[in-house]
Parts: C-alpha cells; structure tokens; sequence
C-alpha cells in the first residue's frame, strides 16, 4: 500500500486477495503511539496526519493499528486519543477537527446534527464486538449479578451499601468506579442495563482512563467498576469479572470473547469506528482505514481483547469505504 492514489479496481482485487488469505496476525503492542500528537485534521508539516479520537474503549484496537501502520508508512502520522465517544463527537470529530471517531455506541442524534451543521459526513463501520465487563476487588464476595442488581447499584438513589443489594453481602459501603458521561460506555449502559430503572448514579470516581479504573478497584474494598474487556483481560490477575444473568433466573455467565461472540453474555455490544467522508478523500486517511478495516476480521481484534467481525462483515465494510469516495 503506497500513500499515492490507487486504482479503485487494483484496490478491490488486493483486498478480497487480503481477506481471503489472512487467517492471523501476530499480537501487536498495547503501547500508545509515539509521533507528533495535537488537535487538528489534515497535514501537520512534512507529515500527512490522520487524527483519531473517541470511545477508549475502542483506543487499544486505534492504537494498535496506529502504530503497525505508521511503521509500514513513515511519513504519516496517527495521533490516537482516547477522549470518549460522546467527547471525541461534540469536540473533535463533528467540528472537524478529527478524521476519525471511535465508538463504543451508535452516534446519537443530536451529534449526527452537530456534524451535519459543521459540513461534516460521518461514514460508519462496525469493527468488532465488547463484552462490557464488571469487575470487583478480588477479596470481594460477590460473583454474579442480575441486571436488577446493577441497577440498583449503580442507579441514583439506589443500594447504598452491598447489604442493600443482597442481606448476606457486607454491610459496607459501596465504592463505584467508572466512565464518565461523556463515554459511550457509560452511555450503553445506562440505556441497556439501567434502562427504566432511573438515571445514573453520580456520586462515583469517574475517568476515561480504563487503567485508573482498574487501579481504583484493586486497591479498594468493596469496589466495583465497568469498562471494555480489554482492560479487564489485560489486568485479571489484579480484578475479579463478575458474572451477569438477565432476569433472576437466568443463567449467569462471566464475560469472554466466546460469550460475547455466541450473544451467551448480556453485556455484549457491537464497536465501532466513525469516518469523515470529506478526509478520506485524503490518501493517507483512505488507506489508514482500508488498513483498520482489513484488519478488523483477524487476530488482531482478539489478541487486543476483542471479537473480530467476520470476513463478510468486512467485505461490506470495504466495499462501503470503496463506494463513499466514487
């Protein structure tokens, strides 16, 4: 893949080759990208950039590929960001200001307006499923929890204390960590697990940073927390994942990539990334996310913690990339 523009027909041909004969790649580095970070689409002296921000559910997977591809294109630049969904929205992707957007939800509303009232089309692709885990202290007691019983944690004016959500837990406080409302975690779930039950709890440690959550509840008793699987595989040895069932009587199931996968775990739910239509007329963007998207389908996506989407899923999603620059 060169950074000059390809023949549209060359292109297609090497990408059924690509999908037909990638079977997996190897693991590739969590690390954050190294080059030039700052706000801003386009080029940024004799670099091009493609400037990625969103869901940091969705970062491990950007930053990934990121890196791999910057190595493969030297003088391209690709800034990751985890600033989350709604935040990588409302002040980076639909002011145009990034070329990327990742997510860990479908975009809203009110922000396909807000791109629409900044010139701004937004191209979606799915790359990839999460199982949204919730985790414990590791010398917590408790194992599984209903959907009821988040709720009722994790609602405002709801369980108080462990003892509030169950008579045999610890009558102790409890300590809640999570993403903040600009995340399209917390998003999820407030609308699929809380639902009608009320609005989110506000009272809780809050950060976009996946591995401060993980942090806060190693280090504090009687702690619970959520975020995307990824952190929880890369930290389980520090965390405990709890299961969940749907109803009371439904079969509690710890999250997995095979759970997730099979639809078997409650908390699964599709990820995406979201692409300005105007910057891929920009090679080195067109062929970032020719790249992502070629990507999505093997190993990578599982080794970072994540399901891949299917060959067939892919497909369509190039084609869908293929068509949005004729």
């Amino acid at each position: 893949m060169t950074d000059t523009k390809m023949d549209r027909s060359v292109r297609s041909f090497s990408r059924r080759k690509f999908i037909a004969a990638t079977g997996a790649v190897g693991a590739l580095s969590l690390a954050g990208c190294t080059e030039n970070t700052g706000n801003g689409a386009g080029s940024g002296g004799d670099r091009e950039r493609v400037v990625v921000t969103g869901s940091s559910t969705v970062f491990p997977v950007s930053d990934t590929l990121a890196e791999e591809f910057m190595n493969d294109h030297p003088k391209v630049n690709v800034p990751t960001n985890p600033t989350g969904t709604g935040g990588g929205f409302s002040n980076n992707f639909c002011p145009g200001n990034s070329d990327i957007n990742g997510a860990s939800r479908p975009i809203q509303d009110e922000e396909l307006q807000n791109c629409q009232d900044n010139g701004v089309e937004p191209i979606e692709f799915q790359i990839g499923k999460d199982a949204v885990t919730m985790a414990v202290n590791n010398d917590s007691p408790i194992d599984c929890l209903s959907y009821d019983q988040l709720a009722q944690i994790w609602r405002q004016n709801g369980a108080e204390t462990w003892s509030d959500v169950n008579s045999e837990w610890p009558d102790a406080q409890i300590k809640r960590f999570g993403p903040p409302s600009t995340s399209g975690t917390f998003d999820w779930f407030r609308n699929n697990v809380i639902g009608d039950a009320g609005s989110h709890i506000q009272q809780y440690e809050a950060t976009e940073n996946d591995n401060e959550l993980v942090q806060g509840i190693e280090t504090t008793q009687h702690s619970i927390g959520y975020f995307g699987y990824a952190y929880y595989r890369e930290n389980q040895d520090r965390i405990k994942a709890v299961g969940v069932r749907q109803g009371e009587n439904g079969e509690c199931t710890k999250p997995s990539l095979d759970a997730a996968q099979s639809g078997a775990y409650p908390m699964a739910r599709p990820l995406y990334i979201y692409v300005s239509k105007e910057s891929l007329q920009r090679d080195p963007v067109y062929n970032f996310v020719e790249f992502y998207l070629e990507q999505s389908s093997t190993d990578t996506i599982s080794d970072v913690g994540y399901v891949p989407v299917s060959e067939e899923q892919a497909q369509s999603n190039l084609e869908k990339l293929e068509n949005a620059v004729n």
